[in-house]
């Protein structure tokens, strides 16, 4: 596969930005395709890696699960971006597990190619370092929010970070799992950001009346 949309995504990604026509040429003719139905798993945690995950069109989510199957999620990756670097670089298998959030086509860059393109271009190298050390940020974010910040202050920076409609509305279970906490007590905070004026609740969909407010919580 070489057409010019794999090229074209291949020069989006931050780790290939560097690369004439020519070579990502010969890495687009090393990607393989997969197409995957809404809320299919693209992969298990501890499952083998295969490569690098460019998102074509759709999106995935990326979450872990405790023995007792709650969900938490990690992020979520839209069309264009791409995901388990982690495993390609270290060599160890999948860190999380992925699903599609909907219908979602993705490109694989083989490890092996990878590896072969950073051996001959130290460029790249710096590169990858910088991205993984902006994924680091966000997970010290997400570990910071975990630990010290209440449920309903949680919920303002999600519906703040969600109101720009790049992403589908969430469900009351959907936030539960990017928040760390159970679906009744996301019904319950949102009841309070409604009784305190910051949000309204019409059939089902969440509207931000307060931003200002929602942002003070934050």
């Amino acid at each position: 596969m070489a057409d010019e949309a794999a090229v074209a995504a291949l020069k989006a990604q931050p780790y290939f930005r560097s690369l004439d026509d020519e070579e990502c040429k010969r890495l687009a003719r090393a990607l393989i395709e997969r197409t995957f139905e809404k809320d299919h798993v693209v992969f298990l945690e501890s499952d083998p890696c295969q490569g690098l995950y460019i998102v074509r069109e759709g999106s995935v989510k990326i979450y872990k699960l405790s023995p007792e199957g709650r969900e938490q999620v990690l992020t979520s990756v839209q069309a264009g971006g791409s995901f388990n670097e982690v495993a390609v670089f270290d060599g160890g298998p999948n860190p999380a597990n992925v699903a599609a959030i909907q219908r979602t086509t993705l490109w694989i860059v083989p490890r092996a190619a990878i590896i072969d393109l950073i051996r001959r271009r130290p460029d790249v190298a710096l590169a990858i370092i910088q991205n993984l050390g902006a994924r680091l940020r966000h997970l010290v974010s997400l570990v910071e929010d975990l630990s010290l910040r209440h449920v309903s202050s949680r919920l303002a920076k999600l519906l703040l970070e969600t109101a720009s409609g790049r992403e589908h509305a969430l469900t009351q279970q959907e936030m539960a799992a990017r928040l760390g906490t159970v679906r009744e007590m996301i019904g319950r905070s949102l009841r309070q950001l409604e009784a305190r004026g910051l949000i309204k609740i019409e059939r089902g969909r969440i509207v931000i009346v307060d931003r200002q407010g929602l942002e003070k919580m934050v």
